[in-house]
């Protein structure tokens, strides 16, 4: 793994995406920009907090449900700063012999990498100092290439990452590309947030404060989040809340516009 890198090259007068998730998760290593760019989002959306602790709680039960089928090897990208419950530690406590590699972009994170890293013997991880808007260089990394063998199934993790994607960024053939290049038998795990339940109204306040806030963000309705999933095999219940999806025990849910969060889990033919 690359050393520390020193803090000169972490610019905390900018927000950014995985220190403002850490913080609406309740974390601590996230600075003021990035605290007032979560509260300008949560003066439109209140429950951003609880959208951020749903999602993660769907991150838990889709890898659970994917080392149950037996998957053993995961490509989490926009892997976010380390915390309770990481995809390896979820999926190594199945099946010990699970290999992941992480993903992201922000220096602090990989400043936190070594708590990725604690494998177990029989398992590996490594993490990635990339962007997801340069697939080639995540599908080219050595490192990638020494943890997974990409003849084997892979489950692509693009949890509450392609939000930050605008139409720009070309959303669509940025996840197609990463997916060609899995072989069949691979999954695709998705969580995007919704507009579905906004009004005009409501859609542009969210907008305004989303651009207020300094990090680009692209709520997506369902049909747009479907089209993720083209020519994919959806694994039951299909795409709906992360509240909904395979939730296993019951426990009280708050109303789906509260969370505004989509997910889906698709196998790759």
């Amino acid at each position: 793994m690359n050393s520390e890198p020193p803090v000169g090259k972490i610019d905390v007068s900018k927000p950014h995406p995985a220190r403002r998730y850490d913080y609406w998760l309740g974390g601590k290593d996230n600075f003021p920009s990035d605290r007032e760019s979560a509260d300008m989002v949560a003066e439109a959306f209140p429950t951003v907090r609880l959208a951020a602790l749903e999602n993660r709680s769907f991150l838990r039960r889709a890898v659970a449900y994917l080392a149950d089928e037996g998957v053993r090897q995961f490509l989490d990208i926009g892997a976010g700063l380390p915390t309770a419950g990481n995809v390896h530690e979820i999926a190594q406590n199945i099946a010990p012999e699970s290999r992941v590699v992480y993903v992201d972009n922000d220096p602090i994170v990989l400043a936190h990498a070594r708590e990725l890293l604690n494998s177990s013997p029989e398992g590996a991880t490594a993490y990635l100092d990339a962007d997801i808007r340069d697939p080639d260089r995540i599908l080219s990394h050595p490192d990638l290439n020494r943890v997974l063998d990409m003849n084997q199934p892979v489950a692509l993790m693009l949890v509450a990452i392609m939000h930050f994607m605008t139409d720009d960024d070309g959303p669509y053939e940025l996840v197609r590309k990463l997916c060609d290049a899995l072989p069949s038998g691979s999954y695709l795990v998705m969580t995007h947030a919704t507009s579905d339940h906004l009004s005009a109204e409501e859609l542009a306040e969210n907008n305004a404060a989303n651009q207020r806030s300094g990090v680009p963000f692209r709520l997506r309705t369902t049909e747009e989040f479907t089209r993720f999933f083209t020519d994919l095999e959806l694994i039951p219940p299909g795409i709906g809340s992360v509240m909904t999806w395979r939730p296993g025990e019951w426990r009280p849910h708050p109303r789906p516009e509260a969370v505004s969060m989509l997910s889906g889990v698709a196998r790759i033919p």
